[in-house]
């Protein structure tokens, strides 16, 4: 496995790859890796030749209020895990060589990104493009391995590379729980076991409303409402909202459609915030 920091030292190996004929599969993450993320390498390895997983904490995904600098890092754990899932390389860019000073270029999606977490988080997902499309032309990959967990993110970054001819397939890898139902997840480590039992809420939420939807249930405000009413019977958790929206444009369904609609949640439990989301 390759250790790179550098973006020119990337491109080259990434150019090789290419004058060999070998397909590239990139996973993009914040790092602090766990389960989830061995899934996303292990769907990246069962589509391409080569697996390349990059960790880096993206500083323009995170708000002027939002603690950059706490997030968690563990670079050489991460790194050893990565070898043990025998990944190819490991980008490890510093956020100086992903955005150098004078760094005023940015790639906005407007319109998938506008609602539910584009309204509590407005800079985030201009951070998640303009980062994903930083790497994507460093990398070149054919395949971009992404996760369910981050519902939105996916479709924004599906627009930004079709709207942008990459060229590159989007893969998802589907969201990895822990027993309890709770999604795998950086945050949940923050988590007094208190507020990881409010927590499960989120994933009881959810299968409420596939239970719903089983039945026949079709009318959005009603499962939104037996969601939101659940959520509310717990006191560590605030909602920033439960919507009912198309997976791709993330717009308001105004019926549940089998296969086509997803039901996205966000709340805070205390001061960590999560997100969670299923296909109903």
């Amino acid at each position: 496995m390759q250790k790179l920091e550098s973006i020119p030292l990337m491109r080259t190996l990434a150019a090789e790859w290419k004058k060999a004929g070998r397909t590239v599969a990139l996973v993009p993450t914040s790092g602090a890796l766990h389960r989830g993320h061995v899934a996303l390498i292990a769907l990246a390895r069962s589509r391409a030749d080569i697996v390349v997983v990059t960790i880096f904490p993206n500083p323009l995904a995170f708000g002027p209020s939002e603690n950059f600098s706490g997030y968690p890092r563990s670079p050489e754990e991460d790194a050893a895990l990565c070898e043990e899932l025998k990944v190819d390389a490991v980008f490890l860019p510093a956020a100086e060589e992903m955005f150098p000073r004078g760094h005023s270029t940015f790639v906005v999606e407007e319109n998938v990104s506008r609602p539910l977490c584009g309204v509590s988080r407005p800079a985030h997902f201009r951070g998640v493009t303009t980062g994903t499309a930083k790497l994507l032309n460093i990398i070149r990959p054919e395949f971009l391995v992404l996760g369910q967990r981050d519902a939105q993110a996916v479709a924004v970054v599906r627009r930004m590379i079709s709207d942008l001819c990459f060229g590159t397939e989007v893969l998802v890898a589907s969201t990895v729980r822990d027993s309890d139902g709770l999604v795998v997840a950086v945050r949940n480590r923050e988590l007094s076991a208190l507020q990881r039992r409010e927590a499960a809420s989120l994933s009881a939420g959810l299968k409420r409303a596939q239970e719903m939807a089983a039945q026949g249930v079709r009318s959005p405000d009603r499962i939104i409402a037996e969601v939101t009413h659940l959520l509310g019977e717990h006191r560590r958790v605030r909602v920033i909202y439960v919507a009912m929206v198309d997976p791709n444009t993330m717009e308001p369904m105004r019926e549940v459609v089998p296969g086509r609609t997803l039901l996205a949640i966000a709340a805070w439990v205390d001061e960590v915030r999560l997100i969670d989301n299923v296909l109903l």
